[in-house]
C-alpha cells in the first residue's frame, strides 16, 4: 500500500459510495449497483475505475450530464439483437441491464448482440462480462467514448481509450476474464498517478503539447497500446458501437459538435450450450489454462498468469484487508460524506 493511501473496509466503502449516489438522486437500487461496480474494480486492483470516480460521477449528476432517473427503451428488437437507449443513465446501470437482456435472449436464440447508446462512463467492463459467465455463457463488452487518447502518429486526441472485456466460465465458478484498454494505460491510471504523485512510466502518455512526459501532473493524453494496433482497435470499437447505433461521438466532437461527456457500448452473450456441452467446454478451459501455466518460464517470471488471475488474488486480499484509497481521493469522498451528513468509515490504518 502506498504511504499516501488509507485502508478502508470494502463493505463500509461500498455503503458510503452508494449513500453518496443516493443523495444525488439515484434510486436506491441504482445507487447500490453503481457503487458495487466501482468497489468491484477496487477489489480487483483496478483502482483507475474504482472510487476515484465518485467525485466526477457526482459532478456529472449535479450538472445533468448523468440522468439520475432514466427511462430505458429497447429498440429495433430481433430474437438475437437489440438497441437499448439509455437516456443518459449512469453507465453501470445501462450496461448491466443490457447484458442481462442479452443473456435472456441468448438463452433462446443462442447468441445476442446488444447496442447501448446515450449512456455515460461505463466503468470496468469486466463487471458485465462476468454476468454472462455466471450464466454459463461467454460474454463480450466494448465501449466507445469521447476523444481522449492520441491517435497513432498524432499529437492530439483522436480516439478514446475504448475498453474490451471477454469472459468465459471455467470449473468451480472460476472465470477466465480479459479486461483491457486500447491504451498503454487507461486515462484512469493517469488520474491515479496524479492523485498519488507517482511518475508516469515511459511510453504511457503525452502532455498538452503532444510531447512524451513522465510528470503525472502534465500527463493528459494516453498513448495507444501497440501504436497503430491500439488506435485501430479503438477506431473499430467506435464503428461497432457509436456508428452502428447512429450516434457518432468522435467525428462529432472533432468537428465542433456536442462536447458533453457521453458513451456508447455493445455487449454480446454467447450461449455455450448452443455450440457444445457446457461441462466439456469448462473442462477444456481448465486444460488450456493448465497447459499455458506449465510452459517454461522466462528467467524473470515466477509464475505464468492467465487473464483475470491476478485480479482474483487481489480481490481475496483486499476483501480481507481493506481497499487502499489515495489520501487525495479519500479527502474528496469524506468532503462529500460530510456535505450529505453521512457517517464516514474509520480507516483500518
Amino acid at each position: 500500500m502506498s504511504k499516501a493511501s488509507v485502508l478502508i473496509p470494502h463493505k463500509e466503502l461500498r455503503r458510503l459510495t452508494g449513500a453518496i449516489f443516493l443523495a444525488n438522486g439515484l434510486a436506491a437500487n441504482h445507487a447500490a449497483l453503481v457503487a458495487d461496480t466501482l468497489i468491484w474494480a477496487n477489489l480487483r486492483g483496478v483502482d483507475s475505475h474504482g472510487v476515484q470516480r465518485v467525485p466526477r460521477y457526482v459532478e456529472w449528476l449535479q450538472s445533468g450530464t448523468i440522468n439520475p432517473t432514466p427511462t430505458f427503451e429497447i429498440e429495433q428488437k430481433t430474437p438475437s439483437s437489440f438497441i437499448l437507449d439509455a437516456d443518459r443513465s449512469a453507465g453501470p446501470i445501462a450496461m448491466t441491464a443490457a447484458m442481462e437482456h442479452a443473456v435472456q435472449d441468448a438463452d433462446k436464440a443462442g447468441i445476442s448482440f446488444g447496442l447501448i447508446r446515450h449512456t455515460t462512463h461505463v466503468a470496468a467492463v469486466g463487471y458485465y462480462t462476468k454476468i454472462a459467465a455466471q450464466h454459463d455463457m461467454a460474454g463480450i463488452a466494448i465501449s466507445a467514448s469521447v476523444p481522449n487518447m492520441a491517435y497513432h502518429g498524432a499529437r492530439a486526441a483522436g480516439v478514446a481509450t475504448n475498453p474490451l472485456a471477454i469472459a468465459v466460465p471455467g470449473r468451480n465458478g472460476r472465470i477466465v476474464s480479459l479486461d483491457m484498454a486500447t491504451a498503454v494505460a487507461a486515462l484512469g491510471k493517469l488520474m491515479h498517478a496524479r492523485s498519488t504523485s507517482t511518475p508516469v512510466p515511459d511510453g504511457w502518455a503525452l502532455d498538452a503539447d503532444g510531447d512524451p512526459t513522465n510528470d503525472p501532473m502534465k500527463a493528459t493524453l494516453p498513448r495507444p497500446l501497440g501504436g497503430p494496433k491500439g488506435a485501430g482497435l479503438s477506431l473499430a470499437f467506435e464503428c461497432l458501437t457509436s456508428l452502428l447505433a447512429g450516434q457518432p461521438i468522435i467525428s462529432d466532437m472533432l468537428t465542433g459538435g456536442d462536447k458533453r461527456h457521453r458513451q456508447n457500448a455493445a455487449v454480446v452473450a454467447i450461449n455455450i450450450s448452443t455450440f457444445t456441452d457446457v461441462e466439456t467446454f469448462k473442462n477444456n478451459v481448465e486444460e488450456l489454462s493448465s497447459a499455458l501455466k506449465s510452459l517454461p518460464r522466462a528467467a524473470d517470471v515466477d509464475e505464468i498468469l492467465l487473464p483475470g488471475e491476478r485480479g482474483d488474488r487481489v480481490h481475496v486480499q483486499r476483501e480481507r484487508d481493506g481497499i487502499p484509497v489515495p489520501v487525495a481521493i479519500w479527502s474528496k469522498i469524506v468532503d462529500l460524506a460530510e456535505t450529505y451528513d453521512l457517517p464516514v468509515p474509520v480507516p483500518i490504518r
